[in-house]
């Protein structure tokens, strides 16, 4: 089994709005290959650059991040725990997707209520948390450049990741970071391609487990429906 520098647990949409956000970055995570930006007119910068930092990741929600595997642990036994956790979490529906502004770069947000979806997302990161190999002094270091909050210094020094649990915000990213005036130019341009494209409701019924190669990409390695094999036997066996 192939073991990658760093392993990672995130939602990961399918289907057309997949497909275009896999062109729209460069980078199909799922399937692990570099993909031919769409053309698109009137962007303050190539596509190219606008999406330099989060082609790596492909199209994604985090939901645990990065993390090495610690010592005492396999790549199959986290298999195991993860696909265990997903058998007995259950599905998210969530209103729909958004275009937003966060900060200094575009994502695409949740619409209406996320309290479950932030339930699942807490308890994936607390209960797969054995497998994650404690920071290093230098990812401490650059984690606390963003000036953590006290709340968040302490996520990061128990979780691993300064933005989670209560302080955790779902969202799928779309640029790196931009200047207002530039992110709104983009956003201006990317919203005629969304539509369509964001399913209102949007069922999230799986996470992934993703994979950091040598060079940096992730790839995914299994997707796991969420919800009890049991039952979606039977409804796959009654439809």
């Amino acid at each position: 089994m192939t073991r990658y520098e760093r392993y990672a647990i995130y939602v990961m949409p399918d289907g057309p709005l997949a497909d275009f956000g896999a062109a729209w970055l460069g980078w199909d995570a799922r399937v692990g290959r570099a993909v031919d930006h769409p053309k698109l007119e009137a962007l303050p910068r190539p596509l190219a650059e606008i999406t330099a930092t989060p082609r790596k990741y492909g199209l994604h929600a985090t939901i645990k991040p990065p993390f090495r595997l610690a010592d005492a642990t396999t790549l199959a036994a986290l298999m195991a725990d993860l696909a265990a956790l997903c058998d007995r979490l259950d599905p998210v529906t969530l209103d729909g997707l958004t275009l937003a502004r966060l900060g200094g770069f575009l994502a695409l947000v949740p619409e209406g209520d996320t309290a479950a979806l932030n339930v699942l997302a807490s308890e994936v990161v607390t209960s797969l948390d054995r497998h994650r190999a404690p920071l290093t002094e230098a990812d401490l270091a650059r984690r606390r450049k963003a000036n953590l909050t006290p709340a968040q210094e302490a996520h990061l020094t128990r979780w691993g990741y300064p933005y989670v649990l209560d302080a955790f915000r779902f969202h799928i990213t779309l640029t790196g970071n931009l200047p207002r005036d530039a992110a709104d130019i983009t956003a201006k341009a990317l919203a005629p391609h969304l539509e369509g494209l964001l399913p209102r409701p949007w069922p999230l019924d799986s996470l992934c487990l993703m994979g950091e190669a040598t060079d940096g990409m992730f790839h995914l390695i299994h997707r796991y429906p969420l919800g009890p094999a049991l039952s979606r036997s039977s409804t796959a066996t009654s439809a």
